[in-house]
């Protein structure tokens, strides 16, 4: 793309109820899976429609076939079965915030693998076929890094099939592989990757359970497992963006803490052309780590929070990015909202109409900054 786009989205929207309702119906077997896919198609028309009112310059499904932001990879893979850990053997996560309690109430599934994973269909096929038909201009398809995949290797239950972590990272990126080559005979525009394992070890450092020099050495394996998809990605006309997420799950979070520990590293060393980093509030800390953004490279300003309704005034954000503009030439700038707005199917505690709102300030700071 030529201009570069000014007004991002991550990608996630609210889901209506009735799409909620339908997917019910169909995990009751009272409906067909075609009648289903049938039912999204209109839901995903309408919240095209929905964005192309807000004028936002990239359009998404909504991540509406997905019943969490990393179900479109672990839906589409074999091998796998439920586990009761949460994290799939890591560490659990505490959702923390105002909302920790309603998030803790609908903790997603995790899954280990316990074979040889395989591919029952494609992860993204369907979603980017659908949005090249019916969207009103630039598309993204969005999908989880494939680092966030080292909790599917789990040693009571993955041994049997994978004698370490590695070996299980070396097929899923051959399928991660496969499926980009796919969605660039597509035609797809834009690809990102949605990370949140880089943040856990911002969090680490930040609460003192790991030292800066060790959460560098962690990142250096989660970034060179990434890398690996994102160099396929490269290919003419297509951008490619990571968001650094912190955890989105009703309206809580799952890690925070500035990025100027690891931001030289991790700024630096991953291949991508924009960056979407999360700046809603003071746990994000200043935006002085943007000194380490290399030149080729943009960051997408997640200014517009979207873990609450409250709409933010439109000077304040412009002041946000003037104090940016510090540490990154305002050229190399766009916004976004920090998040989705519902990285899972019950989505953050705020009102469609809010969402839309959001949606149009953001198109609203864009004209206003760059014109």
């Amino acid at each position: 793309m030529s201009k570069p786009i000014r007004a991002d989205q991550v990608g996630s929207l609210l889901r209506p109820a009735d799409l909620l309702a339908s997917r019910r119906e169909f995990e009751a077997g009272k409906i067909s899976g075609g009648e289903l896919r049938s039912r999204e198609d209109a839901a995903i028309l309408d919240v095209l429609a929905l964005q192309e009112s807000a004028g936002i310059a990239v359009f998404s499904d909504g991540e509406f076939r997905r019943s969490a932001w990393g179900n479109g990879v672990i839906d589409s893979l074999s091998g796998l079965v439920p586990t009761v850990k949460r994290g799939g053997g890591q560490a659990a996560r505490r959702w923390q915030g105002a909302h920790s309690d309603v998030a803790e109430e609908t903790v997603p599934r995790h899954y280990v693998a316990a074979g040889k994973i395989g591919l029952k269909h494609r992860f993204a096929h369907d979603e980017a076929k659908f949005l090249k038909d019916n969207a009103a201009g630039t598309f993204k398809i969005t999908m989880p890094s494939p680092s966030m995949f080292t909790r599917l290797y789990d040693t009571e239950v993955s041994t049997s099939a994978y004698g370490s972590m590695d070996e299980l990272l070396d097929d899923l990126v051959e399928l991660y592989l496969g499926e980009i080559d796919g969605l660039h005979e597509l035609g797809v525009p834009y690809l990102q990757l949605d990370s949140l394992r880089y943040i856990d070890t911002i969090d680490a450092v930040a609460k003192g359970s790991m030292k800066a020099e060790a959460a560098r050495g962690t990142l250096r394996r989660l970034v060179d497992i990434d890398n690996r998809v994102l160099g396929r990605m490269k290919h003419p006309g297509v951008t490619r963006g990571v968001h650094i997420c912190r955890g989105n799950h009703r309206s809580a979070w799952g890690a925070e803490g500035s990025y100027e520990s690891v931001a030289e590293f991790l700024l630096g060393e991953v291949d991508t052309d924009r960056f979407l980093m999360e700046f809603d509030t003071e746990r994000a800390g200043t935006f002085e780590p943007l000194r380490f953004v290399p030149g080729d490279k943009m960051v997408v300003l997640g200014l517009i929070t979207t873990k609450s309704g409250e709409l933010e005034d439109v000077d304040d954000v412009c002041r946000r990015i003037d104090e940016a503009t510090k540490f990154i030439p305002l050229e190399r700038l766009a916004i976004s909202p920090q998040c989705g707005f519902a990285s899972t199917e019950l989505g953050n505690l705020l009102t469609v109409e809010e969402e839309k709102k959001k949606l149009a300030l953001v198109v609203e700071v864009a004209r206003k900054v760059w014109g």
